[in-house]
C-alpha cells in the first residue's frame, strides 16, 4: 500500500530519512481494527521519529503519523485516537507508563491504512470534514486537555499563548476565544499575529514584549525560547501549562520567582479518548473548526514536513488521498 514512511533515524538531516513509497498491508489482530485513511495530519512528533527520538532503531523503517480520520470497513466514519495503552490498562489512558503513541511502536496514519486496537477510533461528526477530524487527535486534544483539565481557569480570565501559528497554538485561541477566556498571544512576526487575532485572540505581541498586566495562565510549547518571559509574565499563583518544547527543553527554571510568587507548573501530554470525545462534542456545540494552513496530497507530504521544520506553518497540516477532505 501508499505510504509515506522514515526508512531511518536521522537526527542531523531527518528529511533525508523521509520515503514516499510501498509498505506492505497491515494484519489485524482480534481486538484491533483497520481504518481507511482519508485524512492525516502533520505533527512535530513526526519530524522527532524522524530524528529517532521515541523511537528504538529496529522500529525503522516506520509509517508516520499520530493523526488521522476514515472509515472503518462497515464504513463506519472515525477519528482515531493515537494513545494506545497496554492490555488491561485502567485510568487516565495518558498515564499509563506503558503507553505509546502510533508511529513509536506502532505504524502511524500516513498510509492507505492504519491498524489499532478498537476503542482507539471515536465516532466522526458527520459536521466535521475528514481533514478537520484529522487534526483532532494530537495537536486540537493536546490543547483541550492543557485548557479543561490542566489549567483550572474560569471564563473571563486571561491566558496567553506563547506561539501564534502552530496546531496546538491555534487550538488554544480558538477553545479559549469559544470559551470566553480572554487571549492573548505571542508571535514572531507580523503576519503570525495576524493569525492569531484572526482565530479570535484579543490581544498580541511581540515575542518576549512586556505586556499590559500579569496574566492567569500561560500555555507553553516553545520551550527554551519563551520559558523567562513565560515565568514573568505570571501573576502570583498563576499556572504554566506546558506540553512541548520547540525550540529546546534546557531553560532556566528561575526558581527563586516560581517559589516567592508560588506559581504553579503543570505539565500535559496528549489526553484521553473521553476527552477525545468530549472535545468533539465541544466543536459541535460551539461551531470551531480547526485552522488548516496548508492541506496536501500525500504524494506531496514532503513540502508539508519542509514548511513544519522551517516553522513556515500557520494551522494545521493535512495531507487527504482524495478532494473530499
Amino acid at each position: 500500500m501508499f505510504a509515506v514512511y522514515a526508512s531511518e533515524p536521522n537526527a542531523e538531516k531527518p528529511l533525508d530519512s523521509l520515503v514516499i513509497g510501498e509498505r506492505p498491508e497491515p494484519d489485524v489482530p482480534e481486538g484491533w481494527v483497520r481504518v481507511g485513511i482519508k485524512a492525516a495530519s502533520l505533527n512535530m512528533h513526526d519530524l522527532w521519529t524522524l530524528r529517532g527520538v521515541g523511537i528504538k532503531p529496529e522500529q525503522f523503517p516506520m509509517i508516520l503519523g499520530c493523526d488521522g480520520a476514515g472509515t472503518l470497513d462497515d464504513g463506519t466514519e472515525v477519528v482515531v485516537h493515537s494513545v494506545i495503552n497496554a492490555p488491561g490498562w485502567q485510568g487516565d489512558d495518558t498515564l499509563d507508563p506503558k503507553r505509546t503513541l502510533l508511529t513509536e511502536k506502532y505504524q502511524g496514519t500516513f498510509a492507505e491504512q492504519v491498524v489499532v486496537p478498537a476503542r482507539n477510533v471515536v465516532p466522526k461528526p458527520s459536521s466535521l470534514t475528514f481533514a478537520e477530524a484529522a487534526t483532532m487527535g494530537t495537536a486540537w486534544l493536546t490543547a483541550y486537555r492543557m485548557l479543561f483539565v490542566k489549567s483550572g481557569l474560569r471564563p473571563g480570565q486571561t491566558m496567553l499563548v506563547q506561539g501564534a501559528s502552530g496546531g496546538v497554538s491555534t487550538a488554544l485561541v480558538q477553545l479559549g476565544r469559544a470559551a470566553g477566556f480572554r487571549v492573548w498571544v505571542t508571535g514572531r512576526s507580523e503576519e503570525k499575529r495576524a493569525l492569531a487575532e484572526s482565530l479570535g485572540a484579543h490581544q498580541t505581541f511581540e515575542s518576549g514584549a512586556r505586556l499590559p498586566e500579569r496574566v492567569d495562565a500561560v500555555f507553553e510549547t516553545v520551550g527554551k525560547a519563551t520559558w523567562s518571559h513565560s515565568v514573568k509574565s505570571l501573576k502570583p499563583g498563576g499556572i504554566i501549562v506546558v506540553s512541548g518544547s520547540t525550540s529546546g527543553p534546557d531553560a532556566h527554571a528561575e526558581l527563586q520567582r516560581v517559589f516567592f510568587l508560588q506559581l504553579r507548573i503543570a505539565g500535559s501530554t496528549m489526553g484521553t479518548r473521553d476527552e477525545l470525545n468530549d472535545l468533539l462534542a465541544y466543536l459541535e456545540l460551539t461551531g470551531v473548526r480547526p485552522q488548516i494552513g496548508t492541506e496536501l496530497p500525500f504524494s506531496e507530504a514532503e513540502t508539508g514536513f519542509k514548511n513544519m521544520l522551517d516553522g513556515e506553518t500557520s494551522g494545521k497540516v493535512v495531507f487527504t488521498h482524495s478532494s473530499e477532505g
